[in-house]
């Protein structure tokens, strides 16, 4: 079935380069995707991949038509310009979107910005209306592709955009429309045409896959100028123009409450979304037609249904997805339900499987493969011939390298709790005596899945053994466990936290003096936290990212949610006084090691900078280390395998372990 692609990556141009040594494990697992996003063009005939260039640039690779692939664009990171995805519009013409993180008075913020571009280079338009002079702030949303108008042959797309309204000079021609808007651009010669005028509340609009716009976001003001809590959806029947009411969500948190629309499907006339069922989430279906008919899809007992699959220009609906102990699909197409299986007869062994995108007549589909022990590849395949190749591996650094299996595991916390988790260990170990590490995801709002991940698979290959509990406070396993959230439930969520740490105690796969545990974002919070409940537990404590003063972090976030949007996630004042562990420093006993990068969006680089300086205050041992320019995720190869090297070197030092080259 499989046959080798005619198109080999262009190694030179996208392979990491590293300008200082560091361990082969660290250089091989810090190394970054190669590949971030795979198009197909309508026709079938052309593939475009955004791809990794050197240690933190982004580039654009399109097939030629004689199967070659050709380097079109590269953004070298040194600008901090990412370019995040590309999808074609035509056989010849692609949209791509560029993210930025800019500093506007000492403070960072983020642009997005949308342009086309043709399949050799040539004619680059930027589609994300022009910042002019008068506008009363920056365009922070350059907009996104709403509906690529399947059913015609042209150039043209259906897109979101943000208007900013300009200054009134006594003109009549100052631009006054404000908030989001749709409408139709062609993305060869720029012509514009309003489909939906633009309104302040309104937040974001949901097509039928074919051009016609059917449901309407709008999120109400509130006499704070902030935007409240509720947002109402509206919906068009077909054929109509009147928006009648569809549904209201209310957010509380990271949780809500209501029907939320995802996807129309235009020839079943209903809308698909999730909503509460029993306590967990689940999909259900609604009719347009003006009885609202509503119809549970799937609901699971145990864990929320979560992820709507589409494919196609369209992105029709062909199944949905929730994950267990691994993540499934329930298809409802039954020939994409019978290709799947097929594949992964195929791919055996490899049971994450995903269509990432199609052609325009779905002949021709391109194919994600992975599980565990393999970071994925992505396949073309062709359903008329049956004959699929492979157009790139993820990670080529690990090409042979002998990773660790993941295994689903629960342990018992203190109050007899069963709690989910991942239980990674050494190649070859027999699992016992084994230094560890304990590592809580971040979010909160989010849980660790099955499959590859680079973190861990770096330590296990180091010889550690990994935990990754879903303490109680992760998202997936409905409201009750959810408890809130990480930040009001901290106290539960920071039990579970160490009683993972306890377990591989008792278990016989670490001793006492052997155990630490390491945390990106909240993860980072959850390994400062966690010396709260019991400073003794961990010999070692690494916090990438971290949060560390719930007060610093409502305030950051009150430039853009109200008070009471902000309670709902972090609490109140005395809330946010005993679940911050930069207030109460004095309290952590093992050495700290963190790393923030000084242009992250999601976590501001004061959070370690000040959990830094009141462990120094309280006299105790911390590192801290800086990355200029990088974001969040600290998206440099470079600096990633620094990173790992450092984390390694930190936690054989402090747990008395010996060197490892």
């Amino acid at each position: 079935m499989h046959k080798p692609f005619r198109a080999a990556l262009l190694a030179a141009s996208i392979m990491p380069v590293y300008a200082h040594a560091q361990s082969e494990d660290a250089r091989k697992f810090g190394a970054r995707e190669i590949v971030r996003d795979v198009s197909i063009s309508p026709d079938g005939k052309r593939i475009a991949m955004v791809v990794a260039s050197g240690t933190r640039g982004t580039g654009l690779v399109v097939s030629t038509p004689d199967g070659k692939l050709k380097p079109i664009l590269n953004y070298t990171g040194a600008d901090e310009i990412e370019l995040t995805g590309c999808s074609w519009s035509t056989g010849e013409r692609l949209v791509c979107t560029l993210f930025a993180i800019l500093s506007r008075d000492g403070t960072l913020t983020g642009r997005s910005r949308l342009f086309a571009i043709n399949a050799d280079g040539s004619n680059v338009r930027e589609l994300s209306p022009p910042q002019t002079y008068g506008q009363l702030y920056e365009q922070s949303y350059g907009g996104g592709i709403l509906d690529w108008l399947p059913d015609e042959q042209g150039s043209a797309v259906l897109m979101l955009r943000q208007y900013v309204p300009e200054q009134g000079t006594g003109t009549l021609v100052a631009q006054n429309r404000e908030g989001i808007g749709v409408e139709r651009i062609d993305t060869v010669t720029l012509k514009r045409r309003n489909v939906e005028v633009a309104k302040a509340t309104a937040a974001d609009f949901i097509t039928d896959g074919h051009g016609l716009t059917r449901v309407m976001a709008t999120r109400p003001l509130l006499g704070t100028g902030y935007f409240g809590n509720d947002v109402a959806y509206k919906y068009r029947r077909a054929g109509g123009k009147d928006w009648e009411p569809l549904s209201t969500v209310t957010y509380s948190g990271y949780q809500f409450n209501g029907f939320l629309p995802y996807a129309v499907d235009r020839d079943l006339n209903v809308v698909y979304g999730f909503d509460n069922a029993d306590g967990r989430q689940a999909l259900f279906k609604i009719a347009l037609d003006g009885s609202l008919k509503r119809e549970l899809v799937l609901a699971r007992p145990d864990v929320d249904v979560d992820g709507l699959v589409r494919i196609g220009r369209q992105q029709r609906v062909v199944g949905v997805s929730y994950s267990t102990d691994r993540r499934e699909v329930s298809y409802f197409d039954p020939q994409i339900k019978a290709l799947t299986a097929s594949l992964a007869k195929a791919l055996k062994g490899m049971p994450i499987l995903a269509v990432t995108d199609a052609s325009g007549d779905e002949k021709k589909l391109v194919i994600f493969a992975g599980n565990d022990i393999d970071p994925g590849h992505y396949y073309l395949l062709d359903r008329d011939t049956k004959q699929m190749a492979e157009i790139s591996t993820v990670r080529p650094e690990l090409a042979g390298a002998a990773l660790a299996s993941v295994k689903a595991i629960k342990y018992k916390a203190a109050d007899g709790t069963e709690v989910p988790a991942y239980l990674t260990l050494p190649p070859g170990s027999d699992g016992k005596n084994l230094p560890a590490i304990v590592m809580p995801h971040g979010g909160p709002s989010a849980r660790d899945e099955w499959g590859f991940d680079w973190l861990s698979q770096f330590f296990a290959a180091r010889g550690y053994a990994v935990i990754q509990p879903n303490y109680r406070g992760s998202s997936g396993y409905g409201e009750k466990w959810f408890k809130g959230n990480g930040f009001r439930s901290w106290k539960a969520a920071m039990g579970d936290v160490n009683d993972a740490g306890r377990w591989l105690i008792a278990q016989g796969i670490t001793s006492p003096d052997k155990l630490a545990i390491v945390g990106w974002s909240y993860g980072g919070y959850a390994a400062l936290q966690s010396s709260m409940l019991d400073p003794d537990l961990f010999k070692a404590i690494v916090a990438i990212a971290p949060v560390t003063d719930l007060e610093k972090l409502a305030d950051d976030m009150k430039t853009g949610s109200s008070d009471g949007q902000v309670r709902d996630i972090v609490g109140n004042g005395a809330l946010q006084q005993e679940a911050s562990p930069a207030k109460h420093a004095e309290q952590i006993k093992a050495p700290v090691l963190l790393f923030h990068g000084d242009k992250d969006l999601n976590v501001a680089i004061a959070q370690s900078e000040l959990m830094a300086s009141r462990l120094r205050g309280a006299g105790k041992g911390v590192e801290f280390v800086e990355y200029k320019g990088l974001d969040h995720q600290l998206d440099d190869s470079e600096v990633r395998a620094q990173m790992l090297d450092r984390i390694d070197r930190f936690l054989r030092s402090n747990m008395k372990l010996p060197a490892k080259p």
